[in-house]
């Protein structure tokens, strides 16, 4: 499992990436909000009222920052995410 935190514009964004039994789950983390792998559930972040930002078709951190939203929670919609975005773009959002 590695852990780390990577600055973006004015604060931090929190990572991790976990190898599991087929790929890996990957989650990085603001203060706002949360882009997550094809592993977790966008409905279950809907019912919780997350910012919760999905992307799929990657296995690392550096992955998912690179790709585009493939979905996003009305939270995270609220932020001004939307699909299609670049999550370079996404992160300032979250923070």
């Amino acid at each position: 499992m590695k852990y780390n935190k990577i600055k973006i514009a004015r604060g931090y964004i929190e990572t991790l990436e976990m190898k599991l039994l087929g790929k890996n789950l990957v989650v990085l983390r603001g203060s706002k909000g949360y882009v997550m792998c094809g592993y977790l559930n966008l409905k279950a972040a809907e019912k919780f009222k997350d910012a919760a930002i999905k992307v799929t078709g990657i296995s690392t951190v550096q992955e998912a920052i690179r790709s585009t939203v493939f979905s996003c929670s009305g939270g995270a919609r609220k932020l001004g995410v939307y699909k299609g975005q670049p999550v370079k773009e996404c992160l300032r959002l979250i923070l």
